[in-house]
């Protein structure tokens, strides 16, 4: 199957699940408080429904328009702007007739459910599946370090030990911890032995935002080829498993880094390859020591990348992932760790929004569907609907009027005055909220559709 279907499938299948366990977060405390509860519909139904049916006092539907789900509660001004039921008296089974206290909890429960799901899915995927992690000495060629880290000190080959003191147990961690947590040192062991720990300046999170190095410390491999896919271009190329790359248009390749940018940098344009062949190249150092030991030949060929600057090849990086396993009271640990440090990278990272750069990096469901893999991977699959459900858990809270949080709001501010807000401004402040979701919708998934235009 097509990977784009795969993924809009696991889309469709994530926020079906998100989006029901959300809305019953706000159901389920309305029905205990007896508060009636008219509408319960995954995705909208704008104009109509592709199907509905009544139980009870309830008609649950499911809409055709994919972009969430909701419940009506009576009495309550929501997205529905009801306005002829809220001139009515109030009714006893209606949500403004409840204590705030009540309707807090009500509004609260979409929320409260997410961040629950996403600790619970965790839970079970540690559980099940275990963590991957690389250490230290499973990766012996180290990190191949950008420029901009190299006049702090760091070295090519690097391997990092620790982070402000402590064991850092997944070396590729590193790039998280220093663009979202405060990383005040690293300790490091160069290539030639020595170890060393380097002191990180403040604010580098911003600073590796502001130029575009996300991604400061990447595997260092040599370019060797250990996978060349069947049919990808450099298959037609004529490239083989064990090939050393060495220059790329006349630019010499050290480092495998060095060769993806340049890939990357020529996407859909026509690359003259120089490669050594016949000789040993897998599992082992190459330098100049030993380069008079391996017979080997040189050719030219000549490749061109596909559109996303890629031409199918995997290299020979020696990493070795290791997976450790808990038991079901670790997992509960593990679990809850992972889902507080999921929000709290995330929050980490939101301030990046409110900047021009950030703004154009906002992505839409097509951002959200390439999360998950191209082919069906059920662990990548629940991870990736763990993250979205904190999320959702934290987008909901904003104290945006349309929102879960902007109700919060309302209902903490009648509780700390002792007043109801006043009617017609509450459907003033959900018309104005729900104006800007609209364009929020509109303006991350128009990034969606220019960044698959144009990039």
């Amino acid at each position: 199957m097509d990977p784009f279907f795969i993924k809009a499938l696991q889309l469709i299948l994530s926020l079906s699940i998100l989006i029901i366990l959300h809305e019953l977060g706000h159901f389920i405390p309305a029905k205990i408080f007896n508060t009636r509860v008219e509408k319960f519909f995954l995705f909208f139904d704008v104009k109509f429904a592709l199907f509905k049916k009544k139980i009870g006092g309830t008609v649950y539907g499911l809409g055709w328009l994919p972009l969430g789900g909701y419940v009506k509660i009576a009495g309550m001004i929501d997205e529905s702007m009801d306005k002829e039921q809220m001139a009515q008296p109030p009714q006893p089974w209606e949500f403004r007739s409840k204590p705030a206290w009540q309707r807090l909890i009500i509004m609260v429960g979409g929320v409260t459910v997410n961040i629950i799901l996403g600790f619970v899915i965790y839970m079970m995927v540690m559980f099940v599946w275990g963590s991957p992690y690389i250490a230290p000495g499973d990766m012996p060629n180290g990190f191949a370090v950008d420029d901009t880290f190299q006049e702090f000190g760091f070295r090519n080959g690097d391997q990092v030990l620790e982070v402000n003191g402590e064991e850092l147990k997944n070396s590729i961690d590193i790039n998280k911890y220093l663009f979202l947590r405060d990383v005040e040192n690293i300790k490091v062991r160069h290539s030639s032995g020595e170890e060393e720990v380097i002191s990180v300046p403040e604010e580098i999170g911003s600073k590796m935002f502001e130029e575009g190095v996300l991604q400061p410390f990447i595997p260092l491999a040599y370019p060797v080829l250990d996978t060349v896919v069947a049919g990808s271009p450099a298959d037609q190329a004529g490239l083989k498993p064990g090939d050393k790359i060495i220059s790329i248009n006349n630019i010499e390749i050290g480092y495998w880094h060095e060769l993806t940018r340049e890939i990357k940098k020529n996407a859909e344009q026509p690359l003259t390859l120089i490669i050594k062949r016949g000789g040993e190249y897998r599992g082992i150092e190459l330098n100049d020591n030993n380069a008079d030991e391996i017979n080997e030949k040189q050719l030219t060929l000549n490749v061109t990348p596909d559109e996303e600057g890629t031409i199918g090849i995997a290299p020979d990086n020696q990493i070795k992932i290791s997976h450790e396993k808990y038991s079901l009271a670790e997992s509960v640990t593990k679990g809850f760790d992972l889902a507080y440090w999921t929000l709290h990278d995330y929050v980490a990272q939101f301030k990046y929004v409110f900047t021009k750069k950030g703004a154009t990096q906002v992505g839409g469901f097509g951002a959200i569907g390439g999360l998950f893999p191209d082919v069906w991977n059920w662990q990548a699959f629940w991870m990736t609907t763990a993250f979205i459900s904190i999320i959702l858990a934290f987008m909901n809270i904003l104290p945006i009027p349309a929102l879960d949080g902007g109700h919060v709001v309302f209902l903490l501010y009648e509780m700390v005055s002792g007043r109801k807000p006043n009617e017609k401004v509450m459907e003033y402040a959900q018309l104005v909220g729900f104006v800007i979701l609209i364009a929020l919708v509109l303006f991350a998934n128009g990034n969606d559709i220019y960044r698959w235009l144009f990039e």
